[in-house]
């Protein structure tokens, strides 16, 4: 039943406002019209990424449930673990509306939010609230008016890490002014530092990752390998969005803000797997961008990501796809013979080099 209220319901959501019927899909899962399939997992599934013990690698991006309003329903959709925010420390309302297009004909979309939400105490009450089980994090942003951004994403964690298995330090999205200059050499060392001190002082500290951009150089990428090591994060999600518009063939191509979808599969892979290179097996990497079928998140767990992120391939194909890839990952991994996920992870890195 839920299935089908799907297949019917995706098409009237494109007949909105993308924001508005973002807002809808919340509030269908909030209402339990969307399929829950619980945990999909399998012994060739199962894998422990960062010390987080995953039922499945399919986890959701930060981006989707921006304030931590449908934890829950989420949780019990199919995805492995699911990533809430960006959080700020203080509440904003982000950029000016229209801020999110959807560019079907490239099975895309841009946005332009500006790390909109609710703010840190708003979001930590629900995080609070979380069921038990599953595995949840938090994305950690800072206000756009900050005198000192570095020092914001501590603040958040210092707030929301109590009630969360691991948080990401989000130094890559496109919409907040100067808040990609932060992936620098030293200012990315200072960054976490400062955040990795904070996580020390939680009762019980949790995974930190690290999210960065696709439009980054070679040596940006070697720089970022370095401090990742040097200052003892968890891991690194590869990729946000993109500023690239190559190849888009929608109207709304040229609309400012951060790429997402399809047209991000193949730069966010060969990042990726360059990181994976530059890390030699030393850091979990989680791969994001262009995710919409077992076999491309299977393609990035080869390129050397041990779990993968999606969030844009729902927009066209519904909440109902993360355990339709979970389901489908089993399979290949299966067919090749692999009797765990871990052992596939790098396998084919040299394919995107």
């Amino acid at each position: 039943m839920k299935a089908a209220l799907q297949k019917i319901g995706l098409p009237l959501m494109h007949l909105l406002d993308p924001e508005q019927a973002h807002g809808w899909a919340l509030r269908a899962l909030r209402m339990g019209l969307t399929p829950t399939p619980g945990v999909v997992t399998s012994n060739r599934l199962a894998t422990t990424v960062a010390g987080l013990a995953l039922p499945n690698p399919i986890g959701l991006a930060a981006g989707f449930d921006k304030n931590a309003e449908a934890i829950a329903p989420l949780l019990r959709s199919g995805f492995g673990f699911i990533e809430v925010g960006a959080a700020t420390p203080r509440p904003q309302a982000g950029n000016a509306k229209p801020r999110l297009f959807r560019l079907t004909a490239d099975d895309a979309a841009i946005n332009r939010f500006g790390f909109n939400n609710q703010g840190m105490d708003v979001i930590a009450k629900r995080l609070a609230a979380r069921p038990e089980g599953g595995v949840l994090g938090i994305n950690l942003g800072a206000n756009k008016d900050s005198s000192d951004k570095s020092e914001d994403f501590a603040k958040v964690l210092a707030t929301c890490g109590p009630h969360v298995d691991f948080a990401t330090v989000n130094v890559s999205s496109p919409n907040t002014e100067k808040l990609r200059d932060l992936q620098g050499k030293a200012a990315l060392e200072g960054l976490l530092n400062g955040v990795m001190a904070q996580n020390a002082k939680l009762a019980k500290p949790v995974a930190v990752f690290l999210k960065i951009a696709p439009d980054l150089e070679p040596q940006d990428l070697q720089d970022i390998a370095e401090v990742a090591l040097s200052t003892g994060i968890s891991g690194i999600i590869a990729t946000n969005t993109t500023l690239s518009r190559e190849g888009l063939t929608s109207a709304q191509a040229a609309e400012v803000g951060g790429l997402s979808g399809l047209p991000l599969f193949e730069k966010s892979t060969r990042v990726l797997a360059q990181l994976s290179a530059l890390t030699d097996g030393k850091l979990p990497l989680i791969g994001v961008g262009g995710v919409g079928s077992a076999e491309q998140a299977y393609a990035k767990i080869q390129a050397g990501a041990s779990a993968v992120q999606l969030y844009t391939a729902m927009v066209y194909k519904g909440i109902g796809l993360a355990a339709d890839i979970a389901r489908g990952l089993d399979e290949l991994l299966e067919r090749d013979g692999y009797d765990n996920v871990a052992d596939a992870v790098g396998s084919k890195r040299e394919i995107w080099l």
